[in-house]
C-alpha cells in the first residue's frame, strides 16, 4: 500500500488540520511533514493540507478532553521541538489518547508517550533558559532589541513572560535561526519579520543602530558582574552547566570591554 504523505504549512493549526484529515479519511499508512523540511519518499502519494482553523480547533478540543492539562502542554511543547519526524510521533500519541479511556499521557510504557514527554522536557528547559538569558539593547528608535538563537522554537512560549515583565517598554525579541520575532508596542504582541543590513552582526552593539546610553548600561552591567564574581569561588564547570557557552555571544556580561 502506498503511504499518504500529508504536507502542511509548519504551523500548529496546520498540523492539527492534517490530523483532522487523517481521521476524516481513516488513513492508516500516513506521514505528516512540514513543507519546509519535507523529504520526498519514493513510494508516497503527496497531499497538500490547507490550514483550517475550525478543523484545527475541533482536533485540539478533542485531544484536550482526553489528556490532562500537563499532557496537552507536553504535546504542544513537543511540536515546537521541530524534531524531524515529530509529527508522526505526535499523531501516534494522539491516536493512542483517543483509543484509551483516560490517563494516556501518563502511560510511559507507550513509546510515543515517553518520547513526547522527553521532548517537552527539553523544550521547557530551553524556554526557561531564554527567559533568563535574553539581554535587551536600546536602539536609537527607543525600542529594546534582543536576539536569540534557541535550539527549539520557544518564542511562542516566552511571549507572556516578557509582556508581563516588560509591560512599560517597547521591545523586540528576534529569533535569528528562524528569521522571525515578537514585537511589543505597549499594547499587544505581534509576530514580525525583519530585514537586516548585509553583514549585520547580532553579537555586536554598533553605534549606528544602538543608543549612546546603551553602551553606558552595558559597561555598568559588566562592572556589576565582575564586582559580584568572587574569584576564589569560581566553578567554571558548574557555571557552564547553568549557562551553556552557546548563549555567551548574546550576553553583554560575556563581551570584552
Amino acid at each position: 500500500m502506498i503511504a499518504k504523505n500529508l504536507i502542511y504549512d509548519g504551523t500548529f493549526d496546520g498540523f492539527l488540520s492534517a490530523v483532522f484529515y487523517v481521521f476524516e479519511h481513516k488513513l492508516k499508512q500516513v506521514c505528516i511533514q512540514n513543507e519546509f523540511t519535507m523529504q520526498q519518499g519514493l513510494f508516497s502519494d503527496n497531499e497538500t493540507i490547507v490550514t483550517e482553523e475550525a478543523k484545527a480547533n475541533r482536533v485540539w478540543k478533542g485531544v484536550k478532553s482526553k489528556l490532562s492539562s500537563k499532557g496537552s502542554y507536553q504535546l504542544y511543547y513537543a511540536f515546537l521541538s521541530e524534531q524531524i519526524g515529530v509529527e508522526d510521533i505526535l499523531l501516534d500519541y494522539m491516536r493512542y489518547a483517543f483509543e484509551k479511556k483516560s490517563n494516556a499521557d501518563k502511560d510511559y510504557s507507550h513509546p510515543s508517550v515517553l518520547k513526547i514527554a522527553q521532548l517537552a522536557k527539553s523544550v521547557g528547559r530551553e524556554k526557561h533558559r531564554m527567559e533568563a538569558f535574553v539581554r535587551f539593547k536600546l536602539t536609537k528608535d527607543d525600542i529594546y532589541f534582543a536576539s536569540i538563537e534557541p535550539d527549539f522554537n520557544v518564542l511562542p512560549l516566552i511571549e507572556k513572560h516578557f509582556k508581563r515583565r516588560y509591560a512599560d517598554q517597547k521591545w523586540v525579541i528576534y529569533d535569528i535561526k528562524r528569521a522571525y520575532g515578537l514585537f511589543y508596542d505597549l499594547d499587544h504582541v505581534e509576530i514580525i519579520n525583519m530585514d537586516f543590513p548585509a553583514g549585520f552582526d547580532f553579537t555586536k552593539t554598533e553605534s549606528e543602530f544602538f543608543a549612546t546610553q546603551e553602551f553606558e548600561f552595558q559597561k555598568l552591567w559588566q562592572d556589576y558582574f565582575k564586582a559580584t564574581n568572587i574569584e576564589s569561588r569560581k566553578n567554571m564547570k558548574l557555571h557552564i552547566r547553568h549557562v551553556p557557552k552557546r548563549y555567551w555571544k548574546y550576553l553583554s556580561e560575556k563581551q570584552p570591554n
